[in-house]
């Protein structure tokens, strides 16, 4: 029952009142007019509140679906150390901690003495092996032209020697020949002289006669005798000519030698040619040991050193360490649920806690692994306790071009990089 015919009942009276007591009983309060019906643009107000609001939301959440962020991220750059690679005393450090330099810059200098003596000694001995190798160089056409002229001569020797022997033999032929005639000429004057012997004891000679006979045989003995000796004397002389010939073909054997001494003086040649090399690659080397002693700066950036005047370094040992504030990035490490629609070329903006100031670069890469799986003790999942943990990717994000032009940013800030999605 309404609360209207409530009230209806509670006005009837038990007895039959009369109608005009009744209608004055009954009447309805004045009825309260409502929010809308008091303010009637309250409603129009309301529908465009809920729109605004809609289209707000709406706008809103394609805003923060259209970038990623994280405040897990830092500066990040190389680190340079410089070494030594020689071994030294150091005498001068150029530069302090934090200190900008420029590329080429000397920083430390090394006691440079031991190494110029060493080069000098080094050039000194290349003069030497270079003097050595020009006279070998020399000594090779001279002796190419000496045996070549050898040669010919212990061959003209040798024919010269065979055609001595041959005049000898014939010279000895000669004289055999002339021996032959003296001694048939010598036995007919001996058998001339024993008949006129005869002859001159019958005295049916004159004794004249006999004399002439007498000195013909005399003769013709003394011809057979020099005969004889000319006959030794040819066959010495073949002797003698036999003995040259040998000699000279001695002589052409060893003059037929000289290709080999030409070889070998020119394996001499390149022997010294060779210690030239050794001796200028030493050089070389004295020259960069030299240079070594000087520690130069490889590229811009700032300074940490741990050398001081007066130690003894050691090649290989570390002695500064250059961060090159030109070539900075930002690791930002996303969680791979932030990775869905993430890409190298996207624009990102980099908000720095040190300063407040707001940077613009782009994504460069997304590292191969979780940062997890490059740490020092990497999860190993294969067990009964496993736990799925939401893990996170590093992204390599570069700044753009004179974002730190005064090198504000160092390694190691945190950051909170924003990289915009479309």
């Amino acid at each position: 029952m309404s609360p209207q015919a409530d009230v209806d009942q509670e006005a009837k009276p038990k007895s039959g009142p009369t109608n005009s007591e009744t209608q004055s009983v009954v009447q309805p309060p004045p009825r309260k007019r409502g929010f809308f019906e008091e303010r009637p643009h309250a409603r129009i107000i309301l529908i465009v509140v809920v729109l605004v609001l809609a289209i707000g939301g709406y706008f809103l959440l394609r805003y923060f679906g259209s970038y990623e962020s994280t405040d897990d991220a830092q500066v990040d750059g190389h680190l340079m150390p410089l070494s030594t690679r020689i071994s030294g005393y150091v005498t001068n450090v150029n530069v302090d901690d934090n200190q900008y330099v420029t590329a080429g810059t000397v920083l430390v200098q090394i006691d440079p003495k031991d190494y110029q003596v060493a080069l000098d000694q080094a050039e000194a001995d290349l003069a030497q092996a270079q003097a050595d190798a020009q006279a070998q160089n020399i000594n090779v056409p001279i002796t190419s032209q000496t045996t070549t002229s050898g040669v010919s001569a212990a061959e003209a020797d040798v024919e010269d020697a065979q055609s001595g022997i041959t005049a000898a033999q014939q010279q000895y032929d000669a004289a055999q020949a002339q021996l032959a005639q003296a001694q048939a000429n010598d036995v007919k004057a001996q058998n001339d002289l024993v008949r006129y012997k005869q002859l001159v004891d019958k005295q049916e000679v004159s004794q004249q006669t006999y004399d002439q006979a007498v000195a013909s045989a005399k003769a013709s003995t003394a011809s057979v005798a020099a005969a004889q000796s000319s006959a030794a004397a040819a066959a010495q002389e073949i002797s003698q000519a036999r003995s040259k010939l040998a000699e000279q073909q001695a002589n052409l054997r060893s003059a037929q030698t000289g290709p080999n001494q030409v070889a070998s003086t020119r394996a001499k040649a390149l022997s010294a040619a060779a210690v030239v090399q050794e001796k200028e690659a030493a050089v070389e080397q004295a020259q960069l040991n030299l240079q070594y002693t000087k520690i130069m700066a490889p590229v811009n950036g700032v300074i940490t050193k741990s050398v001081e005047v007066g130690m003894n370094v050691q090649p290989g040992q570390q002695l500064m360490t250059i961060v090159p504030l030109d070539d900075v990035w930002v690791t930002a490490n996303f969680k791979e649920t932030q990775l869905k629609e993430m890409k190298p070329g996207q624009d990102a903006e980099i908000d720095v806690d040190a300063n407040g100031r707001k940077y613009r670069g782009h994504v460069d890469s997304i590292a191969g692994s979780s940062g997890a799986r490059l740490s020092l003790l990497p999860p190993e999942n294969a067990t009964g306790n496993y736990v799925k943990v939401v893990q996170r990717v590093p992204v390599k994000i570069v700044l753009d071009p004179n974002q730190n032009s005064d090198h504000y940013l160092r390694l190691g800030m945190s950051v909170v990089p924003k990289v915009y999605l479309k």
